[in-house]
């Protein structure tokens, strides 16, 4: 099935487009959530600042709060459209951008990052990873999820000669592959690849783990779960690092 959308000037007027999706699944913020709240323990004193880097329309921020009550999660996002919708959503939502100037933020002034869907998008994530390792504090925590281009269906996939789930070979259509949203993948990891790419950006990855993806049909959810078991089989690639 193919699908089609106007086609964007740039980047910029794709991801402004109110169509776009700018969420993603609870089920991999819940799980993001817990182990941050695991890694951060009881908020006790000050509380701790916690960045959405890329919060979207503010739901992963406002699902992972429940979590960790005590502490301040800001969310930030370059998209004016999103940050409206997470104003609604979160008390703290700031324009910032991982590009150019950089975020609006000191040098060690966050505690933790939330990077969540994010990193597929991004031209230059290694410039990205540069600014998050500059705004951490040592020893601060960077809580990254991104899809799993070796998902254990997108192995299946390749092998019948399809394009896996998550990639994407236009901005206007969905081609050659299952799926009827364009959402703007630039870039796609295996759990191998995403854990030697952030330890060479001057992190130690401290976990990796696997989270669902929701939009597996139906009847394929158990195995899909399943899967979660093994971070390098799973839909979404959960990964824990702190800051070097």
């Amino acid at each position: 099935m193919t699908t089609t959308a106007p086609p964007p000037k740039d980047l910029r007027d794709f991801y402004e487009n109110p169509a776009v999706p700018v969420a993603s699944g609870t089920p991999r913020s819940r799980r993001q959530a817990r182990m941050l709240a695991e890694a951060l323990g009881p908020a006790a004193g000050e509380p701790r600042t916690i960045l959405d880097i890329g919060c979207g329309d503010g739901t992963a921020a406002a699902t992972a709060a429940p979590y960790l009550t005590g502490h301040r999660v800001v969310g930030l996002d370059w998209s004016q459209d999103a940050l409206r919708r997470a104003r609604t959503r979160i008390p703290y939502a700031v324009r910032g951008e991982l590009t150019g100037g950089g975020l609006p933020l000191r040098a060690g002034s966050a505690d933790a990052v939330l990077f969540s869907e994010v990193i597929e998008h991004l031209v230059d994530p290694d410039a990205a990873l540069d600014e998050i390792r500059r705004v951490l504090r040592p020893g601060g925590h960077l809580m990254l999820s991104t899809p799993n281009l070796a998902a254990w269906y997108n192995r299946a996939l390749l092998l019948a000669g399809v394009q896996p789930v998550f990639s994407e070979v236009s901005l206007r259509a969905i081609h050659g592959r299952p799926g009827r949203e364009v959402v703007g993948h630039l870039r796609l990891y295996t759990a191998r690849a995403l854990r030697e790419f952030v330890a060479a950006s001057g992190f130690e990855v401290v976990r990796l783990a696997g989270a669902p993806f929701h939009g597996v049909p139906g009847p394929l959810r158990p195995l899909d779960r399943l899967a979660c078991a093994r971070p390098s089989l799973a839909s979404i690639v959960l990964l824990h690092a702190r800051r070097t």
